[in-house]
């Protein structure tokens, strides 16, 4: 299980190593390496079941490390957590090598997740991009949709970010009239899931469509249509919430309990 508390004072213990999104393969097949010495350069990083880990941000990945999607599909549930801070305080370490106020070098605090510039004084914090994630169902009916990046056949629940200013019901209601031009009325909210593509937080709902009626934007969205639990395509990957909404309305169906 991961502890979140930065294993400060250690000098030694195991390290993931990051480049471009993607893990080094350890000699165990997982993404830790072996126990070893810290550099001075490596970022402390967490407890991994009582085992100080440090994160080693690289410049350049080798062909062979999977890239976080492909760890997540291959390890157990119980990996998110790690897989998904690792990447994420990778990409932050990354793009804020430079205070984003003056342009001056940052540099990396070891009390926190802090990178600090000493010329003006600016500090700033790993970067979480709040996201709502909804299936909107009729009845039985789901209505999922197919962005043009996604593999062939596949479809999924909405997103999108959440604007300034703007709660994340309202981005519900939002993104969902914009992506297919369908108007929702109840919603309820689910759970959230850290998303570390790159630095995502999906918060997860349930919307009820006051019509049937489909007009996709087009841009975002290539294609979209309202699938019953007997007809079903391609769906997202089973590490993901979006295919943690889709599974509980199915069970809540099966269970003879669909939203109307």
């Amino acid at each position: 299980m991961l502890r979140r508390e930065l294993p400060l004072g250690c000098s030694h213990g195991r390290l993931i190593r990051v480049a471009d999104g993607r893990i080094a393969i350890g000699p165990d097949g997982s993404p830790l390496q072996p126990e070893q010495p810290w550099p001075q350069s490596v970022q402390p990083l967490a407890f991994w079941h009582d085992e100080p880990i440090a994160l080693s941000v690289e410049e350049h990945a080798d062909e062979s490390w999977p890239d976080g999607r492909q760890w997540l599909a291959r390890l157990p549930e119980s990996w998110f957590p790690l897989i998904s801070t690792a990447l994420q305080v990778a990409a932050w370490i990354r793009d804020h090598r430079f205070c984003g106020r003056c342009g001056a070098p940052s540099a990396r605090l070891d009390a926190e997740f802090a990178m600090h510039c000493a010329q003006c004084g600016h500090r700033n914090y790993p970067r979480i991009s709040p996201c709502i994630i909804t299936l909107v169902t009729h009845g039985e009916a789901m209505l999922l949709a197919r962005s043009p990046r996604f593999p062939p056949g596949r479809y999924s629940t909405l997103a999108g970010f959440i604007e300034p200013g703007e709660s994340a019901e309202e981005a519900v209601h939002r993104e969902v009239h914009e992506e297919v031009g369908v108007s929702v009325g109840r919603i309820r909210y689910y759970r959230s899931q850290a998303w570390p593509f790159p630095h995502a937080l999906m918060l997860g709902f349930f919307a009820e469509a006051a019509s049937r009626r489909i007009r996709i934007d087009g841009i975002e969205i290539a294609d979209a249509a309202w699938f019953t639990p007997g007809r079903l395509p391609q769906l997202p990957p089973t590490y993901s919430i979006s295919r943690a909404l889709i599974e509980t309305h199915l069970a809540e169906v099966a269970g003879g309990v669909a939203r109307k």
